[in-house]
């Protein structure tokens, strides 16, 4: 699974002009599935954001993580996230996963969030969507599951 985190001032999502999500002060999570992933990748991810320091203390570091703030999360599923670029012009997607299981692990990862007492909201799960946010700093923190150690 591959995660976009953004700090955000504030972020909501639409579809059909309808907004469906919103939140304050948090993070704005664009959340990609690959063929590959399975449920252990949403236990390390989940632990990861939740755990990440992002947010500022009374000095100015980065020192707070989510739940030390009271944060807010805005999930947005965005399979492009394993677009191939090497050949041609047009992005291939074939690493995503397909749309039942990239849906079960985008749901269960919520669900994740969710059980550890997080604010969680949501777009609607491949609809096209409008995301608008106030990136805070900007913080862009780039995770793929593969990655952990």
């Amino acid at each position: 699974m591959r995660i976009l985190i953004q700090r955000v001032k504030k972020a909501r999502v639409r579809v059909s002009e309808q907004e469906v999500g919103a939140i304050g002060r948090g993070l704005l999570l664009f959340v990609g599935v690959s063929a590959d992933d399975m449920d252990e990748d949403i236990d390390y991810l989940q632990r990861k954001v939740l755990g990440m320091r992002l947010f500022s203390d009374e000095a100015g570091k980065m020192n707070l993580c989510l739940g030390q703030v009271q944060g807010e999360l805005l999930c947005v599923s965005q399979f492009t996230l394993f677009a191939r670029t090497k050949k041609g012009n047009r992005p291939s997607f074939v690493d995503s996963a397909p749309p039942e299981k990239a849906k079960q692990l985008y749901e269960a990862l919520v669900a994740a969030f969710q059980k550890q007492g997080v604010k969680v909201y949501t777009g609607i799960f491949g609809a096209h969507m409008e995301v608008e946010s106030i990136n805070d700093g900007p913080v862009t923190i780039w995770m793929d599951s593969r990655d952990r150690e």
